[in-house]
This record gives C-alpha cells, structure tokens and sequence, in this order.
C-alpha cells in the first residue's frame, strides 16, 4: 500500500495517513534458507509424534539425530513454523460463565467444630515430564485432611474422587470452594445436594476466602514436593499417602497448640462423649429429694 516513489506524498506522510510505523516499510523479512527448511520439517516430524516437547527437548532430539546447531536457532525454527508444546496448564480455577455460582457463607462465622465446614481446592505438582493435579479437602477446625486424589487431567472426576474418599469419614454441613467450572458443574454439585451439603463459594479473585487450604498447599510443597524429584504419578500418590498419614496424625500445628489434626479432631468427639456420659449419670438436687422415702416412724 505504501509507493515508496509517489510523486505527491512522501512515505512519511503515507505512513501517517495509515496510521503504520515507518519502521515496518524498510523491514524486509528474512527468508528461510534451505538448511533451516529441512530442520523445520524436521521439526515437525517430532512434534506430530512428542508434541509435549518443549525446544531445549526438541534440540537433544535433532542433535541425536545428526543435526547440529545451537539451542537459539531450535527455538528459533520452532517458534517459525508456529509449533506449541502441549502441556498441562498451571492454572487451576477456570470458570464457566454458564454455571450457577454460590455466594460465599463464610464471612463472620465462628467455626468451632470439626465437619461444620469443610474447604477444597485444585493445584498442581511438577514431576519430572510435566504435571499433575492434586484435589484436596480439609476440615477447617482441627485442618484435618479428609479427602485426596491426583490426576494428569484437571477435571471434575478427581474432585468427586475426593470427596467420596473424604465421606467415607464424616459428612460436612458446609463445602467452600472457588468458583471453577469443577466445583460449578452439575455432576459436583448435585454430589454435594444429594449429601445434604450446603455450597459455599470465595468471591472472584479472592484466594484468602479459601486460606485454609492455601496454607496446606504451602505446606504440602515445601514439606514434600520440593525436597524430592518425582518420576511418575504413580511414585508421587505413594508418597503423598505416606505424607497425608503424617499429616494427619503426627505433624504438630502452631495454630492447634502444637497437636496433630487427628488429636484435635477426635479430641472434640471424645470431650463430647464425656459430657453426654456424664449429663446421663447427673441426678439433680430435686431428683435426689423425690428419691428420699419419707419416715413416718420417726
């Protein structure tokens, strides 16, 4: 669109008639030579067979098979032929929009006993060829953790794997989510309905409504998944098993006083069990009068 050689407007004033950067008139893209053509069909010869290769794995890949260039010009060439490696995503809370959402139930309550409300969230774990997906639910009074499934897909079926295994145990008045399509969809909800489980949401982009289980991630990661190198799901879910029995049982909690989740959470029911015991063997001072038999010989 741009004559370089119009009698009347100069290419400057061309350019601002366009609204284009003068810049991009004098770029002349470079071609491809017939080297970097071949490397390129090559390239995507792997792709279609390892499209979770990400450039630096494609690069060993063409240096094993006899191509010899540095790591920029892999990049290069992949990012040329418009190649992108597939891999699961880091995000977890994705919403959708046709979803009913729940208002958040949370704020203000005083919680003061185990399964009066139960917190679930999504996040992932790095192993060592690419990534997987941890669902858990915990108790918020005793931070008990109640339920737990891995997966390489971030769907809905973890979650629900999660929460039967979580049931098994107890059945919550309340579940707090975030709001994706996960904990929005109708297989996860009627689950949770047919339990008689009331629904609670955090607001959009407020992770402290859900901080509970934010600090179990934090926890989780530092305690375990950063100190090792895991090659398999199947390696990180033995693991994890062992860890959540440490967890549960025999990981002191500042915020419990330094008691284990276990110790906090059977501790209530035991209490109760004392007090229902002894409300039972309570004979009060008018009951003990009514007992006393009247002495008409005295």
């Amino acid at each position: 669109m741009i004559e370089r050689d119009h009698k009347q407007l100069s290419v400057v004033v061309q350019c601002n008639l366009l609204k284009t950067n003068r810049s991009t008139i004098y770029y002349e893209q470079k071609l491809v030579d017939s080297n970097d053509a071949t490397i390129i069909e090559q390239i995507t010869k792997i792709y279609e067979k390892l499209p979770f290769y990400g450039y630096r794995r494609l690069h060993v890949e063409l240096a094993k098979e006899g191509y010899k260039h540095n790591l920029k010009k892999t990049r290069r060439l992949k990012q040329v032929s418009g190649l992108k490696t597939i891999y699961p995503s880091k995000k977890t809370t994705i919403a959708n929009q046709a979803h009913k959402k729940y208002p958040y139930l949370l704020k203000g309550k005083q919680i003061g006993r185990p399964n009066q409300v139960w917190q679930v969230d999504i996040t992932y774990v790095k192993i060592r060829y690419g990534f997987v997906y941890l669902t858990c639910l915990i108790d918020v009074f005793s931070r008990k953790l109640m339920g737990w499934a891995l997966s390489p897909f971030l769907d809905t079926g973890p979650c629900l794997e999660a929460m039967k295994m979580a049931l098994k145990v107890a059945t919550p008045e309340i579940i707090n989510s975030d709001q994706g399509c996960q904990f929005t969809c109708r297989e996860w909800v009627e689950a949770l309905q047919a339990n008689s489980i009331t629904i609670s949401m955090d607001g959009k982009g407020r992770w402290a409504d859900n901080i509970f289980i934010e600090r179990l991630w934090r926890t989780i990661k530092n305690e375990l998944i950063y100190l090792h190198s895991f090659e398999s799901i199947e390696e990180l879910s033995i693991a994890f098993m062992d860890y959540a029995v440490f967890y549960n049982s025999r990981r002191w909690h500042q915020s419990l006083n330094y008691k284990a989740p276990d110790e906090v959470y059977d501790d209530y029911y035991f209490k109760k069990q004392e007090q229902r015991e002894a409300a039972s063997l309570y004979v009060s001072p008018v009951e003990q009068n009514s007992q006393v038999q009247p002495n008409f010989l005295s």
